[in-house]
This record gives structure tokens, C-alpha cells and sequence, in this order.
């Protein structure tokens, strides 16, 4: 008897197929999506890669909260600007990486691809590029903005773009 019960909850998952128009869509999206990633990563690096004038002031921050505290010392509109602008700078990545790839959901998996990309950013901006300093405040808002994202729309587009994998 009790065989009998497990064998009825045990049923096999019958698997969906997508019609063909739903098929095509999603890889329409997904090529779209890539498309925008490239152009992210255009305008990313050239925003950050970029020599500025700094008049001698970039200075490195490898503490995590100076350059947080710093920057909450400045006026409302600065601070804003730094810090809104740390968030956003990488947060595509959190809405685009899960809609191309089904693997690249979840917020551990982005925050760690995030802040990769954010540390090879801050690198070579301390190493190269004039006027830029290495910050590991901003490897940490790079990296936090990436997950808000997935979390707040990243997760709804991916599993409407591709399913719920």
C-alpha cells in the first residue's frame, strides 16, 4: 500500500516544449541581450579607463569604508553622484549576464562575477590609467549594484525572457 502512495507522488515531470515562436523570441532576446552588453562594456570601460585630470589627488583606498566615509563628508550632491554612480556603473551586468545565461542566476553567482570585473577595472585604473586610483569602496558599490539589480528586475526578466530554469 504504502508503494502504492509513493509511486502516485512519484510521478514523472512531464517536460513543455516552447512553441517554435516562443523558441525564436527568447533567442531573439538573448542576442539582444548580448548586443547590449557589448555596447555596455564599450561605454563601461571607456567611462572608467579614461585618463582625468585629477591635479595630483587620486589616491588609492585599499580600506574598506574611507573612501564611503569620505564621500558622506562631501555635499548631498556628490555624495550622491559617487555613490549612485558606483551602484549604477555595473548594474546592467545584473539584469544582462542572468538574461544571456540561465546559469548566471542568482546573487551569489553575480556578485562574484561583479566584483570581478569591478577588481579588474580598479586595477588597471590604479596601474595605467592616469588620474585614476585603485578603490575597494568601489569595487564594493560595483558589486552591490550588480546584485540590487538582479534582485529587483534581473531575476523577473530572466524567467520571463528564458523561462523558469
Amino acid at each position: 500500500m504504502a508503494g502504492t502512495a509513493e509511486m502516485q507522488h512519484a510521478a514523472p515531470r512531464e517536460h513543455h516544449r516552447a512553441p517554435w515562436y516562443v523558441t525564436v523570441l527568447r533567442v531573439f532576446g538573448v542576442l539582444v541581450a548580448l548586443a547590449a552588453l557589448g555596447v555596455f562594456f564599450y561605454y563601461a570601460f571607456r567611462l572608467t579607463l579614461t585618463p582625468v585630470q585629477d591635479n595630483g589627488q587620486a589616491g588609492g583606498n585599499t580600506d574598506p569604508g574611507d573612501s564611503l566615509r569620505f564621500y558622506m563628508d562631501r555635499p548631498t550632491k556628490e555624495a550622491l553622484l559617487q555613490l549612485g554612480g558606483n551602484l549604477a556603473l555595473l548594474a546592467p551586468l545584473g539584469v544582462l549576464l542572468p538574461w544571456v545565461s540561465v546559469k548566471m542566476r542568482g546573487p551569489l553567482r553575480l556578485a562574484v562575477v561583479g566584483a570581478l570585473v569591478s577588481l579588474a577595472i580598479e586595477i588597471v585604473q590604479g596601474l595605467v590609467v592616469m588620474g585614476r586610483a585603485f578603490d575597494v569602496d568601489d569595487v564594493i558599490l560595483n558589486t552591490l549594484g550588480v546584485v540590487l539589480a538582479y534582485l529587483l528586475v534581473g531575476r523577473k526578466v530572466s524567467r520571463v525572457m528564458r523561462g523558469r530554469r
